[in-house]
């Protein structure tokens, strides 16, 4: 039972976005400490775009109806975003190479701690949600 509740859509995709926002937080972090490095090039995590896509149904005008949610999908077993980690290699904007922008870099990290909040908060009130139903039939 514990395992269908932990295997949820909900849980699933809320736990996969902390571990993203978790490494997008390392590498900006890295890409901060290397802001003076000459010839270092910044890296991005990429991973709303995946989920977006594996969230959303196929633009097939004849896909199949999924009526409840044990139904198996069309593209069983489903592709699971994982968060990628890519080079931004092509724009150089001083003269020693380097591409961080110390100012992108700290807005970059601010707005992903509040993502991550925001994802935090809401797996928290997931499992409390599940917790009261357990507990509910207790007296």
């Amino acid at each position: 039972m514990l395992d269908k509740i932990m295997s949820s859509h909900n849980f699933d995709y809320l736990s996969r976005g902390l571990e993203a926002s978790s490494l997008r937080h390392e590498i900006i972090s890295h890409n901060i400490a290397n802001v003076n490095t000459p010839k270092f090039k910044r890296s991005s995590v990429q991973f709303e775009d995946l989920l977006a896509k594996e969230i959303q149904p196929p633009d097939n005008k004849y896909a199949m109806a999924l009526t409840h949610d044990k139904h198996m999908r069309p593209d069983y077993p489903p592709k699971r975003a994982v968060a990628t980690v890519n080079l931004e290699d092509d724009d150089t904007m001083r003269v020693d190479g380097n591409n961080v922008d110390i100012d992108v870099e700290m807005a970059n990290l601010a707005k992903n701690q509040l993502y991550y909040n925001a994802l935090a908060t809401q797996l928290k009130g997931y499992v409390r949600k599940i917790k009261e139903v357990i507990t509910s039939g207790q007296s």
